[in-house]
């Protein structure tokens, strides 16, 4: 059996990561196990500081390092805010770390110049930017990013209200779909919205980042 070790940053990491798309994963790929590690004093942490702060991101590496000594095959971070810190634990570990939006990132880049980043948290767009930044460097493109933030939307959410937040995001999609080629959503905590069809390109993060799994552990 492989281990795979997700590293949460929310309480609610059961809803809206693990059910919707480890599941299905696991029952795809039999032969994959998958543990979480959960600290949700991770993302407050972040929104506080208003980005990744060394802290949080020595916090992520002690847990890679654990799920690296427990046997991991693989670990993901699962949090768009501090995707910086999977790149810091690279140095660290000898085992395959990514965050769960660098899949997204490689597509964004590739599909458009003009690139729309909708959130709902502040902390989010500034770290999926840094991580399209990067790709488009890698790539030899450059890209004109237009971020666009849904203030209040996950307190909705986490608040129970999803139609709310759902509606929200959507009616912004919308107006940030006329400025761009393609839109990133931000946020896994996102990837469940079920909107109208915006005229150009949606990239979601989640089952991307699965796919991501499966690939780095050369399944099928």
């Amino acid at each position: 059996m492989k281990k795979v070790y997700l590293i949460n940053t929310i309480n609610q990491f059961m809803d809206m990561i693990y059910t919707p798309f480890a599941v299905p994963f696991l029952s795809e790929n039999p032969d994959v196990e998958i543990f979480n590690i959960a600290d949700d004093s991770l993302l407050p942490d972040t929104l506080k500081e208003g980005k990744l702060n060394e802290k949080v991101a020595r916090r992520i590496l002690s847990y890679a390092q654990a799920a690296e000594s427990n046997g991991a095959d693989c670990v993901m971070v699962t949090c768009t805010s501090v995707n910086e810190a999977a790149k810091y634990a690279r140095k660290f570990v000898n085992i395959p770390i990514f965050n769960i939006d660098e899949p997204v990132a490689k597509i964004a880049v590739t599909t458009g110049t003009k690139i729309g980043i909708l959130a709902t948290l502040p902390t989010s767009p500034i770290a999926t930017l840094r991580l399209l930044e990067e790709e488009a460097l890698a790539q030899g493109k450059k890209i004109d990013a237009t971020i666009k933030v849904v203030d209040g939307a996950f307190d909705i959410l986490c608040n129970g209200e999803r139609e709310l937040h759902d509606q929200m995001v959507s009616d912004a999609l919308k107006e940030l779909a006329k400025e761009v080629d393609v839109v990133v959503f931000a946020q896994i905590s996102m990837s469940r919205v079920v909107h109208d069809d915006p005229g150009v390109p949606v990239l979601k993060i989640g089952k991307s980042g699965f796919e991501e799994v499966k690939r780095v552990l050369q399944l099928g």
